[in-house]
């Protein structure tokens, strides 16, 4: 077991702190390292010094800061498969969800190469007679990245640090407690591969208590936050009160609309993929199924039949397709929460709580799940559990579908499974869901676009990645200028200065 440091400035250091946070295998539940509930002085320390860093590289030409990008890309493709292996063995990802979590880390990196173009502003000679404006992205200053435990690489070193360094800004990450190994290993690789100058981005693990420096302190410009919606709606509210900008990225209950001229093989396959991939523990899962009666019987039976084939396994067995879930504190609540589902009236169609995986008796598993016959009212139903746990609604039609899906206050993603064009479009235009998929279980946008949740599943006013990343991570800085020549010398000045102009 490794006991390991903080990071302040380039420098990993030991903290000072008294309370150890233990880091498992979750396919062993084997401890296999401790981090530091960093102390409010070594978080403070953190924030000094990604302040110190701050004004020399966002003088940095952005050229530079781009090469640099373009550099720490293919240290990231070099050190792929041991990432993969990492995240896979510290949260219970099967492999291959485990190298798309770091993928999906390298893909934002790349689009952060772009930024010389996609940062760009503005410009207008002659707006008025003789003055010119122009409109430029300037960076914020730190930015706090506070991240959860479910995607090690591809939050903190995709959807946080790439545009909020390209653009110019500093970063101090709260990594996650229970999943910080990835996230430090990427770091080491920032500083002694990639030779990025010290204090770029520095990295901390605490409580929420220590955590709340980041929403108050006035060098902190900008925080970045994804996990539970009572914490981020707290985020949003102090941070935005002491002038900060925020993306809360939080909760989500997904929705598919599965219509009787789906094509039903293949609407089963995609959902079984999203619903029970990554163990359920990602807010792009699909957990909430809501069937039309016509095939409702089918699309169970043909559900269950794909699900109970799933392999459940050692994260790190190549042949493992469902792993385990994060921590023995998950699983009893991703079980309670099954046990509530029966006790509200939900049919039990599959129970995956008492599964045991031959040689890994002290893992985190929990078998696919399925409660069939979950009725508007049942918190089951409408409340994120985080796991490999699938409800199923049973509506008449379309009409009373989609109703059911907007009641819910999260609206994350929702997709529809169908044939027509007509009830397509209908779900596109009217679904609050802010990522929409059409025949498609995963509705996650590449990096080109924002992940764009809505309600009760995001708050702030620019969402993470795309054009919005870009513009949450700088602000505009609007120039006018004028040059005096003999003409304009004589005019007496308006109290405009000449912006003002009428014919």
């Amino acid at each position: 077991m490794k006991r390991m440091k903080y990071c302040v400035g380039g420098e990993w250091k030991d903290s000072k702190t008294d309370k150890w946070m233990e880091v498992t295998d979750s396919s062993t539940g084997e401890v296999i390292a401790e981090v530091p509930c960093c102390t409010a002085e070594e978080v403070d320390e953190a924030i000094a010094a990604a302040h110190a860093a701050f004004p020399a590289w966002s003088a940095m030409s952005i050229s530079k800061r781009t090469q640099m990008m373009f550099k720490w890309r293919n240290v990231l493709v070099e050190h792929l498969d041991e990432l993969t292996v990492l995240c896979s063995k510290e949260l219970g990802k099967n492999l291959a969800e485990a190298r798309g979590d770091v993928l999906k880390a390298i893909e934002p990196t790349e689009f952060a190469c772009s930024v010389p173009f996609a940062s760009q502003g503005n410009a207008s000679l002659q707006v008025t007679t003789g003055f010119d404006t122009a409109t430029y992205r300037v960076p914020l200053g730190v930015v706090a990245g506070i991240v959860p435990f479910n995607f090690p690489a591809m939050i903190p070193w995709g959807w946080m640090v790439p545009l909020a360094i390209a653009t110019g800004n500093t970063v101090v990450l709260k990594a996650a407690s229970m999943t910080p190994l990835t996230s430090m290993r990427i770091l080491e690789l920032f500083y002694e591969e990639a030779g990025f100058p010290k204090g770029v981005v520095n990295l901390v693990t605490c409580s929420r208590q220590e955590s709340e420096m980041f929403l108050t302190d006035p060098r902190i410009q900008a925080v970045t936050f994804v996990g539970t919606t009572n914490v981020g709606k707290h985020i949003y509210s102090v941070a935005a009160a002491h002038g900060k900008r925020v993306q809360a990225q939080c909760e989500a209950k997904n929705h598919a609309l599965v219509l009787e001229d789906c094509d039903l093989e293949s609407s089963v396959n995609a959902i079984i993929n999203s619903t029970y991939g990554c163990a359920g523990m990602r807010c792009m899962a699909l957990p909430a199924i809501v069937v039309q009666e016509s095939i409702a019987d089918r699309f169970v039976a043909l559900l269950k039949k794909k699900a109970e084939a799933l392999k459940v396994g050692c994260s790190y067995d190549p042949e493992t397709q469902l792993g385990p879930v994060v921590s023995a504190k998950h699983k009893e609540s991703v079980c309670n929460w099954i046990q509530k589902g029966i006790d509200e009236g939900a049919t039990l169609v599959l129970d995956g709580r008492d599964i045991v995986v031959p040689g890994y008796e002290n893992g985190y598993f929990v078998g696919p799940t399925i409660l069939d016959n979950v009725k508007p009212g049942m918190s089951v139903g409408d409340c994120e559990i985080f796991g490999p746990v699938t409800v199923i609604k049973r509506v008449k039609n379309f009409e009373e579908g989609l109703a059911i899906m907007n009641a819910n206050r999260f609206a994350n993603g929702s997709v529809i499974f169908t044939s027509s064009g007509y009830y397509a479009r209908e779900f596109e235009m009217r679904t609050d869901g802010g990522m929409v998929g059409i025949n498609v279980g995963i509705p996650v946008p590449s990096a080109y676009f924002p992940f764009s949740g809505n309600k009760d599943s995001f708050y702030g006013d620019q969402h993470v990645l795309g054009l919005d990343g870009i513009r949450f991570y700088t602000r505009a800085k609007t120039v006018t200028k004028h040059w005096y020549d003999e003409e304009s010398r004589k005019k007496a000045m308006d109290t405009w200065e000449g912006t003002v102009e009428r014919i």
